[in-house]
């Protein structure tokens, strides 16, 4: 799964032990996030669901600034 830079330094952010927990956390902040995060948020954790653990797990997050 290719993610782009904001995808995987939103990741980064709600990153957990396990892509399951991740989803969690980053469905848990939607509600105080801006219009175009949540957008961002909602596309990242579609990607995620599309996922499995294996691939989650051998995928390295980075957190890249610009």
């Amino acid at each position: 799964m290719n993610f782009s830079v904001e995808e995987e330094n939103l990741i980064c952010m709600y990153h957990t032990s396990d892509r399951r927990r991740t989803m969690v956390r980053m469905l848990a902040a939607l509600p105080d996030m801006d219009t175009e995060v949540r957008l961002l948020a909602n596309g990242t954790i579609a990607k995620l669901e599309h996922m499995t653990d294996a691939d989650f797990d051998g995928q390295r997050f980075d957190f890249t600034s610009e």
